[in-house]
């Protein structure tokens, strides 16, 4: 009976791996990891909100309306649970982007601000957070990308016959991606370099 139950195990083993299960199974965590690495940049940006806003209200406090706009921007971005059971539902994923595309539009004006204040431009402090801004927001940048890969690659994956029918047998789905209009967005981040310090603004 053991023996039989054995067999019955490797042929079941052997007849999902022939079907794209494994597959799947790999493509599926690789698109999770892909999605993690994208929340913890995304995270790291808000992190360095705070900072921003007060040393720029430290220099500029008449700015009121551009620095509750990032204020309200980052509470938007931390109201969405962004957990990977978003991945599997279309319109909460596009809430999520159209938040995060908000909080960059917010945060260039915020940087924008700057051009007015030398001062603002020269503090060591700011020249700080807007240097491990530039840094996010390239590490950004390479994180969505690597998850737009990860992403094709499944959708890819769970469309091949016979794997489709695999997926449509055990519930796997298509997987949103971010959009070809969002894609031309970050693809210019919010500027962060204003130059040497005392040195004049570019226009």
């Amino acid at each position: 009976m053991r023996k039989l139950l054995a067999a019955v195990i490797v042929l079941i083993t052997a007849g999902l791996a022939g079907c794209g299960y494994n597959d799947i199974q790999r493509s599926d965590e690789q698109v999770k990891s892909a999605w993690s690495e994208v929340l913890n940049q995304y995270q790291r940006r808000a992190d360095l909100i705070p900072n921003l806003v007060n040393t720029v209200k430290g220099f500029a406090a008449q700015e009121q309306q551009v620095l509750v706009q990032v204020t309200e921007a980052r509470s938007r971005v931390g109201s969405i649970q962004a957990t990977p059971e978003l991945l599997n539902d279309e319109a909460a994923f596009r809430r999520f982007q159209q938040a995060q595309a908000g909080m960059t539009s917010a945060l260039s004006r915020l940087l924008a601000v700057a051009e007015n204040y030398p001062q603002l431009k020269s503090d060591a402090n700011f020249r700080d957070l807007q240097a491990q801004l530039e840094g996010t927001e390239n590490r950004i940048t390479v994180a969505r990308n690597r998850y737009i890969k990860a992403v094709q690659e499944y959708n890819v994956l769970i469309r091949q016959f016979p794997v489709n029918l695999t997926a449509m047998l055990f519930g796997y789905q298509i997987k949103p991606s971010f959009s070809v209009e969002d894609e031309k967005a970050i693809s210019k981040p919010p500027t962060v370099d204003f130059g040497k310090p005392g040195a004049p603004a570019k226009r």
